[in-house]
């Protein structure tokens, strides 16, 4: 594991119930020591002043590690994975997966988010050639026909970005924002039944619980 002092904490701003949560599992599973901020998102303490000077968009996760301010979920991803490389939650740099890793890193917040609001919200469609993921239906096919190779997204080695699709999968299923089938929702399962998932889980409706108080 890399040598980390005190000056080099990773500190993960933090709500619960939010994309935070799925970072925090990263920290989990990489089994690293961090320290953890907790914001409560209702009472809005992340558009105070103080957290607005670190992230001005008020949004989790948010890292801090060696005075560099990390944001937006698949960055945060990205680079605690392979910060510790070692730990093998992403493909080295010369390994032929490393693409296809980074490929579905970025197709979940280019791809899939968009095309999961717009839905949501009922916009009406536009011409798939003037849409950042063509149509939904296509869209949502693609990562299904890919998560169908399995056991994970990108074969027989865990990495990172299942954990990624894993949380966005649930909470999307969860609020009737997806239909899947049982292929996915067996990726779904194989996913967040694993320990750091049940921890962070628990943890965030403490954390919760604690904040409706």
């Amino acid at each position: 594991m890399n040598s980390i002092h005190n000056k080099d904490i990773i500190t993960l701003y933090h709500a619960p119930e939010t994309r935070g949560s799925g970072v925090r599992v990263l920290l989990e599973e990489l089994d690293i020591p961090y320290e953890m901020t907790v914001l409560n998102f209702k009472a809005g303490e992340n558009q105070q002043p103080e957290f607005l000077a670190i992230n001005p968009l008020g949004k989790f996760p948010t890292l801090v590690h060696n005075g560099t301010v990390v944001t937006e979920q698949v960055a945060c991803y990205l680079y605690l994975a392979d910060l510790f490389l070692e730990k093998g939650l992403a493909p080295a740099l010369n390994d032929p997966k490393r693409g296809a890793y980074l490929r579905w890193m970025a197709y979940q917040g280019s791809s899939f988010e968009p095309a999961v609001i717009d839905k949501a919200f009922n916009r009406p469609p536009v011409e798939a050639s003037q849409s950042s993921y063509g149509s939904f239906d296509k869209m949502l096919k693609t990562v299904f026909d890919q998560i169908a190779k399995g056991p994970y997204l990108l074969g027989e080695e865990f990495y990172a970005v299942d954990i990624l699709w894993g949380l966005s999968l649930k909470w999307c299923r969860m609020f009737g924002l997806i239909t899947t089938n049982p292929v996915v929702d067996a990726y779904i399962e194989r996913i967040t039944s694993r320990p750091a998932f049940i921890y962070v889980e628990q943890q965030d409706q403490t954390l919760k619980l604690a904040q409706d108080v």
